[in-house]
């Protein structure tokens, strides 16, 4: 009997074990299936927060509907009774002292027709003509490695990138544009550009397929998102399952793997997904001649700060669901999130629930780092008092550190883990890579990559059969 292991219980393991164990019963295969998992409850960065008043995420906090549509994942856990949309409302950045809206129709802040960048009121009539030359400039140079940051500063203007495209497009891929390529963060620009001869144009054409018929860009479920960990959790019978195993070490052992757990128990396997930080597995493999890629993959630093208060949700601006802040030394968060506003049923009597972003792309980051839970709770409180003019008690907190955790993809991640995954197989030959350390970082994009890896174990499985 041949024994597949897929370390790391996040969105991609479960979703690759997912697939494996329906594969499995569909096949009648005699194979054995591990899933382990190195913390105490399955999930990796989805994790719902309770108490008697508010929900709260500790990690992701929502997915995107469109991609959640394709994958048709909702139905076939059977939870799609469950769901719940956002509630719609303007987003606004907050410069120069005070919110001012993004334009409704735009795409992560890039304007998506004429009327949308001349309603802008985040950018100066001088950066508006600037940005017309995305009419008529041709592109002549630029592929889909290219910078992200210098392909929309060349077609759309310095200000318009700077002032309302930036902070909106970073705080969702956490880095700085200059060093982000258009293949990792958004692809179908550069399409765009070749196939409607602007950037304006391919969105204004396409625009349904970002907003769709109707407002309901993001979904989560009534219990939180912890809810569709749960439901993979519950198809998975006939599916060992082992949590708080870190594992700690991977060997071979004639033609298998034996893993070795801090808690100094083995295991083997013929075939391992690693679905860990890219990190966590350079560690495991401790392979010299794949040091040079492992470490070539970047990650960044995120801390999130909720905050709940016993005051009514509509003191918020009206219309509004959160703003993201421009990297300056205004504020410290780069993004707030009004959750009570967005998310319904984040609190059940409607009071105020608000969460702030901090990164590591923010000047002020490194102060904040080294700080304690009760210093980050009274730096996010000052920023709510500064943008949003509330100053009272919390009744509820809570404060996430993802240290150094979250994925960065660089102008030239695609080439590292590409290499990576050629020199994987050829000293490791049944051992598969998988999760946003290196195929994206939406939950959708996990799912999807989970399903992909299995189809490739699958292949490897029957090929070895």
């Amino acid at each position: 009997m041949k024994t597949v292991m897929v370390l790391g219980g996040g969105i991609t393991g479960l979703s690759a074990m997912y697939e494996l164990h329906k594969w499995k019963k569909k096949s009648k295969s005699d194979i054995k299936l591990i899933l382990v998992e190195g913390s105490t409850q399955l999930g990796g960065k989805i994790k719902t927060v309770k108490d008697e008043n508010f929900i709260m995420e500790a990690g992701a906090d929502s997915i995107v509907t469109r991609k959640a549509n394709e994958l048709n994942i909702m139905e076939e856990l059977g939870i799609e009774s469950e769901v719940v949309y956002n509630s719609t409302g303007r987003s606004f950045i907050y410069t120069e002292g005070k919110l001012k809206a993004i334009p409704a129709d735009a795409v992560f802040g890039i304007p998506a027709s004429i009327e949308s960048l001349a309603k802008s009121t985040l950018v100066s009539p001088q950066g508006k003509v600037e940005a017309l030359k995305d009419f008529y400039l041709k592109n002549d140079s630029f592929k889909k490695d290219d910078s992200i940051g210098d392909f929309l500063e060349y077609f759309l203007g310095k200000e318009l990138v700077e002032k309302q495209i930036a902070p909106v497009l970073s705080g969702v891929y956490s880095g700085k544009l200059s060093h982000l390529s258009i293949a990792s963060t958004l692809p179908y620009l550069l399409d765009y550009k070749e196939e409607y001869g602007s950037i304006i144009k391919g969105l204004e054409a396409n625009k349904e397929k970002f907003q769709g018929t109707s407002e309901k860009k993001f979904i989560s479920f009534q219990n939180g998102l912890g809810s569709i960990i749960s439901s993979y959790e519950e198809q998975l019978e006939n599916v060992d399952i082992y949590t708080n195993y870190e594992a700690e070490k991977i060997g071979k052992i004639n033609n298998r793997y034996q893993v070795l757990f801090s808690n100094k128990e083995k295991m083997e396997a013929d075939y391992i997904v690693l679905a860990l930080p890219h990190s966590v597995t350079q560690k495991l493999l401790n392979e010299k001649s794949l040091d040079e890629q492992f470490s070539q993959l970047k990650t960044s630093s995120l801390i999130s700060v909720y905050i709940g208060f016993d005051l009514p949700d509509h003191l918020l601006p009206e219309e509004g669901t959160g703003f993201i802040t421009e990297n300056t030394d205004e504020l410290a968060c780069n993004a707030c999130t009004w959750t009570s506003r967005k998310w319904k049923h984040t609190s059940k009597k409607g009071n105020l629930l608000v969460r702030l972003f901090y990164k590591s792309s923010h000047p002020l980051f490194a102060a904040l780092k080294g700080m304690s839970e009760e210093e980050l709770l009274q730096a996010a409180l000052q920023d709510i008092e500064k943008s949003l003019d509330i100053k009272a008690e919390p009744v509820t907190t809570l404060v996430t550190n993802w240290t150094d955790n979250m994925p960065n993809y660089q102008i030239n991640h695609r080439q590292i883990v590409g290499h990576l995954e050629q020199n994987l197989a050829s000293l490791y030959p049944q051992l598969l890579l998988a999760g946003c350390s290196y195929y994206g970082v939406g939950i959708p994009d996990c799912i999807q990559n989970g399903m992909e890896i299995a189809e490739k174990m699958i292949q490897l499985l029957n090929e070895g059969a």
